[in-house]
Order: structure tokens, then C-alpha cells, then sequence
């Protein structure tokens, strides 16, 4: 008889189990709320795809104007160099001309 459980015994150890088991009911619902459903997820997704869609846009747009301002830069130096060069080259073949028939 040492080794049987008394009806107060049997109901504490009953109640802690029961107290366990509500613990991890409780759990598993916050668990659960905390996760997200698949349309919203789907949403989500979409919207991050559409935003680095967009992102992607402006960075080729950042990188088509740097392009085009490049080649403006050459240009600039062309015309620099025309612009300077040239009239010191013709005037220097008018020196040259110059003195090859005076002398």
C-alpha cells in the first residue's frame, strides 16, 4: 500500500500535468499568431519585388545619365582642343610659310 497514490496525490500531480500541457497550448498560439499568411506573404513579396524593380530603373537611369554626361565631357574636350589647338597650329604653318619664302 506504501507505493499507491492517494486521491490528493493523484489530482495535485494530475493538475501539474495539466498546467504543463495549458503552458505549451499558450505557446503554441502565440507561435501561431505570430505567423504570417501566405496571401500577405505573397503581398509582400510582390511589393519588394516591384520595389527592386523600381530601384533597379533608377540606378540604370543614374548610370544612362553619367553615360551621356561622359560624352558630353569628351565633346567639351574636343572642342576645346579645336578650338585652342588649331588656331596655334595654322598660325605657326603661316610663320613657317612665312619665313621659308622670305628667305
Amino acid at each position: 500500500m506504501p507505493n499507491e497514490l492517494t486521491l490528493g496525490e493523484l489530482d495535485r500531480r494530475f493538475e501539474d500535468r495539466l498546467g504543463y500541457v495549458r503552458e505549451d497550448i499558450r505557446e503554441l498560439g502565440v507561435r501561431i499568431d505570430g505567423r504570417v499568411s501566405l496571401e500577405r506573404y505573397q503581398l509582400e513579396r510582390e511589393a519588394r519585388d516591384k520595389e527592386i524593380t523600381a530601384i533597379a530603373e533608377r540606378v540604370k537611369g543614374l548610370e544612362d545619365a553619367a553615360k551621356e554626361k561622359e560624352k558630353q565631357r569628351q565633346n567639351d574636350r574636343r572642342l576645346i582642343f579645336f578650338s585652342l589647338v588649331v588656331p596655334v597650329l595654322l598660325l605657326a604653318i603661316q610663320l613657317y610659310n612665312a619665313n621659308k619664302g622670305g628667305a
